[in-house]
């Protein structure tokens, strides 16, 4: 993993696009999968017991949120294999970065609900 990455102030769109990412149990499980090391998505997709369609789905959301990041490699066969690890982050959830990011929603976040 590279350089922890805080994000104690994140804008209120970042906040309510991280939180909705964490929310689903695949994405907590890949990103527990990806805790210790780099993986690729078809030993990822053994690894956890699910498509490589579906694990792919939840990887580009976890990858939109900036939470993991991806990377093509070739292996020794010439195989091309897209590697995902995390990206380090320390997200502080307080009532006071809450109401920071509430601030900064932009105005279609403001009217949305769950």
């Amino acid at each position: 993993m590279g350089p922890q990455v805080t994000r104690s102030d994140p804008s209120g769109d970042e906040l309510v696009q991280i939180m909705a990412t964490l929310a689903n149990p695949h994405r907590l499980r890949v990103l527990a999968a990806l805790a210790d090391e780099r993986n690729y998505v078809s030993r990822l997709a053994r690894d956890l017991d699910i498509s490589r369609a579906l694990l792919q789905v939840h990887l580009r959301k976890l990858e939109a949120a900036g939470l993991v990041t991806a990377r093509l490699e070739l292996s020794e066969d010439g195989k091309a294999m897209k590697f995902y690890e995390i990206t380090a982050f320390v997200i502080q959830l307080t009532p006071r970065t809450i109401a920071q990011a509430a601030r900064t929603l932009s105005p279609q976040e403001k009217g949305a609900t769950a």
